[in-house]
C-alpha cells in the first residue's frame, strides 16, 4: 500500500471559510494509519480541524472542499444538496460506449461487495451527463456532469454504458484494471457561488500515463470549460 503523507496533497486555495485541495489517486479520503486526506490536509494547513462536506473514492484523483467550521460545513452541506455546486470530472475507458453522449438515470441500489449497480426504477434516480472523444486506439476520454452525488455514481454510470472506467478494479475486468498505474478518475471541475462570491476551480491530474500522454493532453484543450458543453 502507497504510504502518504501531507507534502502530496496540493492546497489550491484557502481562505477563512473553506479549503480547495487537489487529493491524489490512492490515498484514502478518511484516515488510513493515520494517513487520510483529511488529516493530512489538517496537519498541512496546520489548523485544528476541517470539516469534510463531500468526499471522493481512493482511487479518484482531484478537487475536494474542505470547510474550516460547523457553520460554513452545514452551508456547503445544504448547497450539495441543493445542487447549487457544479462538478465535472474526467475518465478515460478502454471501451467503447453504448452511446458517446447523453444522460445515465436510475435508481442505485448495493449489490455485492460494497459495489453498487443501476436498476430499472426511478424513484431517487442518480444522474449523470457525459460527452466522450477518442483518444489513442482503444481510449476514451469522458467529461461527466454528475446532477447527484450517490456513492460510486461516476463509475457505476460508466459501467452500465459498457465503459467501465481504466483501472477501475471493482467495476472493470479485475485482472485488466490490476495493469493500470491508477484509476482514471479525475475531479476535474469545482463551480459555485458562495456568500455572493463565484468560485471556479480547475486541477487537472498530475499522475497515470493515459492522463499525461500527448493526445490526452491535445485533445482536453477542447475541455478546459466544460460548464460551455452541458
Amino acid at each position: 500500500m502507497e504510504k502518504f503523507n501531507k507534502d502530496d496533497i496540493e492546497i489550491i486555495y484557502h481562505d477563512n471559510n473553506f479549503v480547495i485541495a487537489h487529493k491524489p489517486d490512492g490515498m484514502n479520503f478518511h484516515s488510513e494509519e493515520g494517513a487520510g486526506f483529511v488529516v493530512l490536509t489538517t496537519q498541512k494547513l496546520g489548523v485544528e480541524q476541517l470539516y469534510s462536506v463531500h468526499r471522493l473514492d481512493k482511487m479518484t484523483s482531484g478537487l475536494i472542499i474542505l470547510a474550516k467550521n460547523s457553520v460554513v460545513a452545514n452551508l456547503f452541506t445544504t448547497m450539495f444538496e441543493n445542487r447549487q455546486i457544479e462538478k465535472y470530472y474526467l475518465a478515460i475507458s478502454l471501451r467503447k460506449p453504448k452511446k458517446k453522449q447523453g444522460w445515465i438515470k436510475a435508481d442505485m441500489t448495493a449489490s455485492r461487495r460494497g459495489s453498487y449497480k443501476l436498476t430499472k426504477t426511478m424513484d431517487n434516480p442518480a444522474i449523470t451527463q457525459f460527452k466522450s472523444t477518442s483518444l489513442r486506439t482503444h481510449e476514451r476520454l469522458f467529461i461527466i456532469k454528475p446532477h447527484t452525488g450517490k456513492t460510486h455514481q461516476i463509475r457505476v454510470a460508466l459501467k452500465s454504458i459498457g465503459a467501465p472506467i481504466a483501472g477501475d478494479i471493482r467495476y472493470a475486468n479485475a485482472d485488466e484494471a490490476k495493469e493500470e498505474d491508477r484509476g482514471y478518475l479525475h475531479a476535474y471541475v469545482l463551480k459555485f457561488v458562495f456568500k455572493n462570491e463565484n468560485f471556479t476551480f480547475i486541477a487537472k491530474p498530475n499522475r497515470g500515463e493515459r492522463f499525461l500522454s500527448q493526445m490526452y493532453h491535445d485533445t482536453l484543450e477542447a475541455y478546459e470549460k466544460p460548464w460551455e458543453l452541458f
